[in-house]
């Protein structure tokens, strides 16, 4: 049986308070790997120490492709991912991703 019934908007409450789950999928270029790995230790090490409205982080490796990499987040709400996005241990990590990150192998 298909399941039709929908929840009022009222119930469904979402704005700058709600939390949410951000996804980001990347990919290294080969040379980088090890170097890549040691700054995403780094900056996930200091974002779990620094930032308490992040409720999930977690950081994957492709199964399929070494290269390929997936950060799941959950932030409480927008002011916890806009303090993220300016978190100098990220900023810097985005920096050597700039440097290290390469076109998915597919």
């Amino acid at each position: 049986a298909r399941c039709t019934k929908r929840w009022p908007a009222e119930r469904m409450p979402f704005g700058e308070s709600t939390p949410f789950i951000l996804i980001a999928r990347c990919h290294v270029k080969q040379d980088c790997l090890a170097a890549y790995l040691e700054a995403a230790e780094v900056a996930d090490k200091a974002v779990k120490e620094s930032e308490p409205g992040m409720l999930h982080h977690t950081f994957d490796q492709d199964p399929t492709d070494p290269l390929a990499f997936t950060w799941s987040e959950v932030y409480k709400d927008d002011a916890s991912l806009l303090f993220h996005l300016t978190n100098p241990p990220l900023v810097k990590f985005v920096e050597q991703h700039g440097e290290m990150g390469g076109a998915r192998s597919e």
